[in-house]
């Protein structure tokens, strides 16, 4: 076999030197010699031959378009060799597409055009990604490395192929590897083990995902012509043009995973090669992966905020233990992740001031992480938070803190919640315990001041517009009060629904998203960590009153009727995607609500601001979910949650001990996220 493999290799060579001299001369002159890359085409453990095979090089920003690398074309037991010059670029983004043969014509052809780029024969295309993780000696492609580049590059395709900007794409690249092995074609150790593994259905929905795929693939035998038929015409988006291949399909399923849902599964129990697959069929098709860090450091997850490089730096309520009943006291570490949920060099971080941090973090515009010291902790904890509940703390890019060890305390900070900082370096704060804002002027806590805000009681959630301002919700007082960008205090809003508001998000346009718990008072001033938790245990039993998203347009004027559905249950942690799509997590049910944005383009046709486009009674469910505060989508389209507290939250440590990603979900958002999303 080595020698078979030998012989291949020298061939596949030959022939790219056939094709013209200047491959071997570009070669010599950049001293980098030929790279092979040695694979197998498989559906299941069936080896399929005849394959065209081609490598490809992503392209490099939103306006640039793949390269091939080479092609070859997998021998009767489904073996493969690829010789080709390595890029200069080490950021570079690889992938490969198998398409297999089959008839041609315009329900089944895949054509030498389509959104992946290149290839020809039937509508059955498999894919992988190379670049993420090191090169296996033999790469595999099959129906699972499929599903994972679909869902880890879904915001990267366009008419022309893979491409888009760093690091968004370069991160969804690694982020495929957490779903299935390259070497193996099997399922990747981070879907593999706990958190996931067998504690979530995750595993079991990416197996069904495979085996919709091989439905059309046909074990070998060619492409299963009615099955693949069938796949592409409920593949299709409502509005869209119907896929022209397997993969095409499922980046079509991936960006509406609620669209035919039940009739996908139909199709996918079919074929059960990959097990464990569902035992039914989903509400809708999100791939939700939990991270856990080094296992013992997540403890109440209040809310996350990315960096430039799409690292998520995450608050954390409590100090780790996995026992709910035993007292627990303020978490003192700020978590930072990379963008495939592994703990960052040197983290998690300390000092600085931190203690028992909730929903405030942020990343300002020189990259320093600021955290808010709200004071959290668990009942029969023996300290006594009230000078420690004073604070915010702020640490450097490579977590170095910058605050002191009693954190900044400036400004009348007082049990701080919601951060948000804007493009003049400027943050600020809200002061869940003295009904006022903060204001750092570019960073410098020395020069920070109080703005009080009568308007508002308990101010929690915060946001800045692309305009500068400032907006802040009041749990306490059903409002949300506009700040302008030197602090002045602008309009307060009331109505549209306002009723417990907790998280605030703004888009492109200005115009600000607040959720609405409808019964969820927050621990500060008069109320305690209990009354939330019997708020929110009764509110998972019974109607949840005021559970809505309002709408405030830029001008301050609220749309007069609330948004509900789409699976919203108990509001709490809201973000805006790149396409202005708004996406709010739960503090219950859950599942996560997706709403349609002011860009109605975005939307399934004839769909209008406000209305669900998540499954009406269900939104996106996941058994990975737990009660969910923070909510935010970094720059690969990534939709993070953080599970705050355990579904039963006893109150000497009630604290979650995960991260949940819906991977590929959303548009794409910059970091860091300084006023509004944008497109990257």
């Amino acid at each position: 076999m080595r020698r078979r493999r030998g012989v291949l290799l020298t061939a596949a060579l030959l022939a790219q030197l056939a094709a013209g001299p200047s491959h071997a001369a570009a070669h010599a002159a950049h001293g980098r010699p030929p790279a092979g890359q040695h694979g197998v085409v498989r559906s299941g453990d069936v080896p399929l031959g005849g394959a065209e095979v081609t490598l490809y090089q992503a392209g490099d920003g939103a306006g640039g378009g793949p390269r091939v690398l080479a092609r070859a074309r997998s021998a009767p037991d489904g073996r493969f060799v690829l010789g080709y010059r390595r890029p200069e670029d080490p950021g570079a983004v690889l992938y490969v597409l198998a398409d297999l043969p089959g008839p041609a014509g315009p329900r089944g052809s895949g054509g030498s055009g389509g959104s992946w780029g290149g290839g020809g024969g039937g509508p059955a295309r498999l894919a992988a990604v190379l670049s993420g993780a090191e090169a296996p000696p033999e790469l595999v492609v099959n129906e699972r490395t499929t599903v994972a580049v679909a869902y880890a590059l879904s915001r990267f395709t366009g008419p022309d192929g893979v491409a888009g900007p760093r690091p968004g794409l370069p991160n969804a690249a690694g982020i495929a590897h957490n779903l299935a092995d390259t070497g193996t074609g099997g399922i990747a150790a981070t879907l593999a083990a706990p958190p996931n593994g067998a504690l979530t259905s995750t595993l079991a929905e990416f197996n069904s995902l495979a085996n919709l795929l091989a439905s059309c693939v046909g074990g070998g035998t060619g492409v299963a012509g009615e099955a693949c038929d069938r796949l592409l015409d409920l593949a299709r988006r409502p509005g869209g043009e119907r896929p022209r291949d397997t993969l095409q399909a499922t980046v079509d399923i991936a960006h509406d995973p609620g669209h035919n849902a039940a009739a996908l599964f139909d199709l996918a129990a079919t074929t059960p090669r990959y097990l464990p697959a569902l035992p039914e069929a989903p509400a809708a098709w999100t791939v939700a992966l939990r991270y856990g860090g080094n296992g013992h450091e997540l403890d109440g997850p209040g809310n996350i905020a990315f960096d430039a490089g799409g690292n998520a730096w995450v608050s954390n309520n409590y100090r780790y233990d996995p026992d709910p009943a035993v007292p627990v006291c303020g978490g003192e570490s700020v978590l930072k992740f990379t963008p495939a949920g592994r703990d960052a060099p040197g983290a998690p971080f300390h000092g600085g001031g931190l203690y028992g941090a909730g929903f405030g973090v942020t990343v300002d515009a020189r990259g320093s992480a600021w955290v808010a010291n709200f004071g959290f902790q668990g009942q029969g904890c023996p300290i006594d938070p009230a000078p420690l509940e004073r604070s915010v703390s702020q640490f450097a890019p490579d977590g170095t803190p910058l605050s002191p060890p009693e954190g900044w305390r400036v400004g009348g900070i007082a049990q701080p919640q919601g951060l948000a900082a804007d493009r003049s370096g400027t943050v600020w704060v809200a002061n869940c315990g003295a009904d006022s804002v903060t204001r750092v002027p570019e960073g410098d806590a020395t020069r920070a001041r109080e703005v009080p805000v009568p308007a508002l009681h308990k101010p929690f959630g915060a946001a800045v517009d692309p305009a500068g301002r400032l907006w802040v919700s009041g749990n306490g007082s059903d409002s949300v009060q506009v700040l302008a960008a030197d602090g002045s205090v602008e309009r307060a809003v009331t109505g549209g629904g306002l009723r417990r508001p907790l998280g605030v998000a703004t888009d492109s346009r200005g115009n600000a998203w607040v959720s609405n718990s409808g019964i969820l008072p927050v621990p500060c001033g008069d109320s305690t960590a209990g009354d939330l938790a019997d708020a929110a245990v009764a509110g998972d039993g019974g109607a949840r009153p005021g559970a809505s998203v309002t709408l405030i347009r830029s001008d301050g004027t609220p749309v007069p009727e609330p948004f509900t559905g789409g699976g919203l249950f108990l509001p709490w942690g809201v973000a805006v995607d790149g396409d202005d799509t708004v996406w709010v997590a739960n503090f219950g049910g859950h599942r996560v609500a997706r709403l349609c944005g002011v860009d109605l383009a975005a939307c399934p046709p004839g769909f209008t601001t406000g209305q669900p486009i998540s499954p009406p009674d269900t939104g996106y469910p996941s058994d990975g979910l737990e009660r969910n505060t923070g909510l935010q989508i970094d720059p690969s389209g990534n939709v993070w949650l953080a599970n705050n507290w355990r579904t039963v939250p006893v109150q000497t440590n009630p604290g979650g001990h995960e991260l949940v990603v819906l991977v590929g979900a959303a548009a794409p958002v910059p970091a860091p996220r300084l006023g509004g999303p944008a497109s990257p």
